[in-house]
């Protein structure tokens, strides 16, 4: 009897370890191109150390099973070598998140920042704290990993990544002594920063965007196998949620809904291309006030199907 509970509790604790995975799925790829005569072994010891810095952390208190991680790709171009071991580029950040009984992935963010100068010492191991500013790369990485989580979380119930995204806040906060830019309201890269994406996430002003991702994937992408026509009119509804943000401009640059439309602009044009003519013809003029930027791609909505 003793042996079987023995073997009974270690059968609990193998299945509650091996359901605790980790959040994230994230493809890392480091280029290079740009930078010559140097060692080119420290930079695939340094994708290697983000993929498993991103991939091998615990972000969360939430278990996720294997099939629920998050998919999120990492694109670091390196194009300075400032010495030894600093380097300067650039960091692409996209996440994806699966669509109700299909195989289709949307994406959820796709983040160009052109702040990136980090140090990173050749097989030297990544470390992060959430109460202090340890290194500029493992910071980076950290806001990351919050800020997908946190607008994942966010397409699955109003407002539900407020925990992480506030994590991605407090280490802007920890970083504002930091010499390297991206983490204050003033630098190079103007208002398109880190500083900016979350305080623009966690600005009331913008509250509608927040709103937006989850009306428009959890009430209309989710439903699109089931009923196109009913998830079409909820994502045409979500529209509106920009549209009121877009007239309203909380700052003269509307930030964040530009970052909602690197994400999304595509993808808006593909769902309603097979859409009734009225809601064509109602959607196109939406996107053709929030987002001039794009009309030319919004045209294909009329231009197709009719």
């Amino acid at each position: 009897m003793r042996r079987f509970f023995s073997i009974f509790l270690f059968l609990i604790f193998i299945q509650a370890f091996s359901g605790k995975a980790q959040e994230l799925r994230c493809n890392v790829q480091v280029l290079t191109q740009q930078i010559q005569g140097s060692n080119k072994q420290i930079f695939k010891t340094f994708q290697t150390a983000v993929y498993e810095f991103m991939n091998n952390r615990t972000w969360t208190q939430d278990v996720f099973d294997a099939n629920e991680k998050i998919e999120c790709n990492i694109l670091i171009n390196l194009t300075e070598q400032l010495g030894t071991d600093v380097f300067k580029g650039s960091i692409q950040v996209q996440s994806r998140r699966p669509v109700f009984n299909s195989t289709y992935g949307t994406t959820v963010l796709n983040f160009m920042d052109n702040d990136f100068m980090v140090q990173y010492i050749e097989n030297e191991t990544l470390e992060f704290d959430e109460n202090q500013h340890l290194s500029n790369l493992t910071s980076i990485l950290a806001y990351y990993a919050f800020t997908i989580i946190g607008l994942d979380y966010d397409t699955f119930s109003p407002e539900g990544g407020n925990v992480y995204l506030k994590k991605a806040e407090t280490i802007v906060m920890n970083a504002q002594n930091a010499p390297e830019g991206g983490w204050k309201a003033f630098g190079n890269s103007g208002n398109r920063n880190r500083y900016w994406l979350t305080q623009n996430l966690l600005d009331n002003n913008y509250s509608p965007v927040r709103q937006f991702y989850y009306q428009y994937h959890r009430l209309g992408m989710d439903k699109l196998v089931e009923n196109a026509n009913t998830g079409r009119t909820q994502i045409e509804e979500s529209l509106k949620l920009l549209q009121t943000v877009s007239r309203n401009k909380p700052d003269p640059y509307v930030f964040l809904l530009q970052v909602v439309y690197d994400a999304k602009s595509d993808e808006f044009t593909d769902i309603f291309k097979e859409a009734f003519p009225d809601q064509k013809r109602r959607v196109y003029l939406i996107l053709k006030e929030i987002d001039p930027s794009n009309t030319k791609l919004y045209d294909e909505i009329n231009q197709t199907g009719e």
